[in-house]
């Protein structure tokens, strides 16, 4: 018995539903807050400040870095929710699954990395490893995003290898450039060029 033909208005949504995932994955995500990276950048030159008055107790200078992650990550949750709102761009679409992902993976290998230093009492390759692998975060998931996050994060791994050649209050340094300085910069040029 020769099977059934799909009733039209099942063949038009099988149809919506592929050109809907088709779509999704063409687009790019759009919804990095540059309002946001600008104060991330301001807080972390401030968490830089602090920090390097406290390089000689390495245990209070990853303390201070580790409270400006958190304060960082609630005004880029903050930021990236009212720009979502805004744009009405859905939460979990598939370029943004594929945006998280893409961005999660490296900063988790680099918790594991600041677990495992710190706990050896290793703290000079702490600035590196942060800049390298939050630089790597950006360029791999700039491929689902707008097209200055690549660029961005390829100035964060230039900013972390030359961490790598230095001691920690240098690195201290360039650590408070990268995460205050590029923060603030690429935050304006999203800002400006990209909606906010």
């Amino acid at each position: 018995m020769p099977d059934q033909p799909l009733p039209i208005h099942e063949h038009a949504l099988e149809s919506l539903r592929v050109i809907r995932e088709t779509m999704e994955r063409a687009g790019s995500f759009t919804s990095i807050p540059g309002w946001g990276g600008l104060f991330i950048g301001l807080t972390a030159i401030g968490a830089g400040y602090f920090a390097q008055r406290m390089v000689s107790d390495p245990q209070a200078w990853l303390r201070i870095w580790l409270i400006e992650a958190a304060v960082a990550a609630a005004i880029a949750a903050v930021s990236m929710n009212r720009k979502w709102r805004r744009t009405e761009t859905p939460f979990m679409s598939g370029v943004a699954r594929r945006f998280f992902v893409s961005y999660f993976a490296p900063l988790i290998a680099g918790a594991a990395l600041t677990f495992t230093l710190a706990h050896r009492g290793s703290f000079d390759p702490l600035p590196a490893v942060w800049l390298l692998l939050y630089g790597t975060a950006f360029v791999s998931s700039g491929a689902f995003s707008i097209r200055v996050i690549p660029l961005m994060g390829v100035c964060f791994m230039l900013l972390g290898g030359l961490a790598a050649l230095v001691r920690l209050p240098v690195g201290n340094l360039i650590l408070g450039a990268g995460f205050g300085g590029l923060h603030i910069i690429f935050g304006l040029i999203i800002a400006r060029r990209y909606g906010g």
